[in-house]
Order: C-alpha cells, then structure tokens, then sequence
C-alpha cells in the first residue's frame, strides 16, 4: 500500500474532525444564545445554522455534528496509527476498514445532502466540507486497500490484539471515552416547564456605548425597507416588528423568551405607536413551505383559533414552554384549557385555518423568508440582534418618528 493514500487519509479526516467540531459549536452557540450569528450564515440560502437547527441536525437527540466527530476521529487513528507502516497486512487491513466506515458514512452523506440541499433548501458550508472529506476518504481507502474477504474473520483477532499494544489500547480507550462524553455531555435542547418559563432569569443586560449606537443607528438609517405593505407600519402604529415564526422552531423559542420583555415594555409604554405581530411560517409541507417540524402546522392553527378568544398570548407561550412535548393531542389540550376551544370544534375548522397560514407562508417566502426566527423592522429583514441592538432599534425608530409615551 503506498503512503501516499495513508497521508490523504489523515489530512482528509482532519478535515472532516475541523468541520463537524466547528458546526458543534456553531449548534452549541445558536442553542444558549439567541441573539448569535455564525460565521458560516451567509445568505438566505447558504447558511449552518439554519441545517444545524433543523430536525435533521439531531438523530435521537444526538447532533449529526457529533457522529461527524467520532467517525473523523476513528478513521484518522486508523489511518495515522492504524496504517503507519505501509508495507504490511495490518496497514492493509487497516485501509479496508477505513473503507468500509466511510462506505457508510458516503451513504449518510447522500442522505444528508439531499435533506439539505433539496428539503431545507439550505447550503451549509461546514456540512458540504464534510460531504467532501467523505467523498474523498472513500475513494482513497478504496484505492489503498486489499481484499475484504478476510476482515469479517480478522475482525475479532484485530480487536483482541488491541492487549498486547498498550499505545493502540490507550488510543481506542480515549477514542471511546471521547466519544461518549460527547455524546452523553452535550447539551440536549432543554424542555422548558410552563412554570419554569415564566421564572426564567433575565438575560444579561447589554450597555451599548455612544459609539455602538451611532454606529447602529447609521446602519438602521442606510437600509431600504421593502415594498410590502403587510410587513410596514401604517396609521398610528410607527415601530412595526414582524416576526415570521414556527412554534416548533426551537431558535423561535429562544428568541422568543430573549425579547418577550423588551415588545411587552413598549407595548406598554407606546401602544399606539408600536406593534409586535407574528407572522406564521410553519416548516411543516402540510401548510407551510416544507420541512420536518411535524406539529407545526397544528401549533399555528391553534394559535390562530385561540386569537378569537383573545388567548392568543397564553397559548404562545404554553406551547413554547412545551415545545418538547408536541403533538397534535397536546396542541389541542392546549387549546382547550386556555382558549376553551374543544377539539371537535378545531378538527372542524383545521383545513380553513391551514389554507390562511399558508397564505401566509408564501408571502414569507416573497419577502425572502427561509428559515425561522426571521424578523422585519419597519419593512427591513434585520440579521439576529443581541437584545441590546433590538431594544436599541425600536427606541431610536420610536424617537425618529417622533412618538411620546
């Protein structure tokens, strides 16, 4: 076996350990912090954090990112301990299962990418790096290594003479440790009690300086709303926030408890002159624009029905306190208990309400709508705000409009 596949192997599983650590603290990020921008969301259409969010982004709890990890990692100590005198069966064997792992994880690729590229309409530059450290440690573990016949037989021995290399028994050891802490210490996404919600602590308070509001300011004054009318303010109203949301979308949850204190604070102050609004944009192909948020739909529809009892609130924030339970019984308990709509009554007129909300969704879409939490200010898509900067935004809007609480 050359050494010239061995040292592909290594840089190329490398590769893929750098992409799937990077997309984990992307995930990581986007979970505790809201208001956080990755360095890979760069577009509407190419952007990690929208895949990384997604049902897709976890398997049984676990983020795709993680298994990208643990198999990067056994492929290159295979490959740079494994098959490091090249002339040899073990190297040769080595190679093979080499092979066969990224057989597997080609096949996870495939699955993966159509997900993304074809579901989600995404791109995320860190996943597609790894798509290529795949595809490529396929095709040199293909080239470097022997028959297969033999590894089923060898498998066992390989194993078992992991005892007699106390540096090739260290190596699995911390391999396998590693991957279990990653596996079990990784944040999962926390179920938030409707109790606990209500209690939860305040974000830290950010103090922007003189130099950051201006700053902002000047950023706010350069950018050119868009033409549509539902998503600009009008009459009275001189601070529209519209925000295009998924009750299922766990960064929809975020941002919700972030800024719930800041709308509630100048729907106090100013009621007039500024209005919150949602906006439904379930990632759901029954009523929405396609994805895998299964209870989506069901979540807006009963939103929207509990809008005419006048509980549209209550129910928003039971359903994201709830998020991790969702169903379509748990959606209709929901509804019943707090806007004492029976679940016959919203069976009935479920159908109607789906055909508004994907009226909905298609003007999201419009306005260059792919992902959730997506938030207009006064007709201008804003990237995600630190709370500081929202508040910051709605007080100087409020001010240039010249509106007095």
């Amino acid at each position: 076996m050359s050494g010239k596949y061995r040292i592909g192997l290594v840089l190329f599983s490398l590769l893929g350990l750098g992409a799937s650590i990077a997309a984990l603290y992307v995930h990581y990020r986007v979970m505790v912090d809201p208001s956080y921008s990755s360095f890979c969301d760069i577009s509407a259409t190419v952007s990690c954090e929208q895949v990384l969010e997604s049902s897709y982004g976890r398997v049984f709890g676990v983020p795709v990112a993680a298994g990208g990890a643990i198999w990067s990692g056994l492929v290159l100590l295979l490959s740079l301990y494994g098959m490091r005198k090249s002339a040899t069966d073990i190297a040769q064997r080595a190679a093979g299962y080499v092979f066969v792992l990224a057989t597997i994880g080609l096949a996870a690729v495939f699955y993966f990418a159509y997900t993304s590229f074809f579901v989600l309409k995404q791109a995320c530059p860190l996943c597609m790096t790894m798509y290529v450290s795949v595809a490529a440690i396929f095709l040199l573990s293909a080239a470097a290594a022997g028959s297969l016949r033999d590894l089923p037989r060898r498998l066992g021995a390989d194993l078992a003479g992991l005892r007699t290399s106390p540096t090739a028994a260290t190596l699995a050891a911390v391999w396998v440790v590693a991957s279990l802490a990653l596996i079990v210490f990784f944040p999962h996404q926390q179920t938030v009690s409707a109790q606990g919600a209500d209690q939860q602590e305040a974000a830290p308070t950010e103090t922007l300086d003189a130099s950051q509001l201006a700053e902002w300011h000047q950023w706010l004054d350069r950018q050119m709303p868009v033409s549509e009318p539902t998503v600009l303010p009008s009459g009275a109203v001189k601070v529209l926030v519209i925000k295009f949301n998924d009750f299922q979308c766990p960064a929809c949850r975020q941002a919700y408890f972030a800024y719930r204190s800041i709308f509630e604070k100048y729907e106090k102050q100013f009621p007039d002159a500024f209005k919150f609004e949602n906006k439904d944009y379930p990632l759901e192909t029954e009523c929405g624009m396609g994805g895998q948020h299964q209870f989506a739909c069901e979540a807006a529809v009963a939103v929207r029905l509990a809008h005419e009892k006048g509980k549209d609130k209550e129910l928003e924030n039971w359903l994201f306190s709830t998020q991790d339970e969702f169903s379509r019984d748990h959606v209709k308990q929901g509804l019943q208990q707090l806007a004492g709509v029976k679940p016959e009554d919203y069976e009935s007129r479920y159908s109607q309400v789906s055909k508004e909300i994907r009226e909905q969704a298609a003007l999201g879409s419009k306005l260059g709508v792919t992902g959730t939490p997506t938030f207009f200010i006064n007709g201008v898509k804003v990237p995600s705000l630190r709370p500081a900067y929202l508040d910051a935004a709605i007080a100087y809007l409020l001010q240039k409009a010249g509106a007095t609480s």
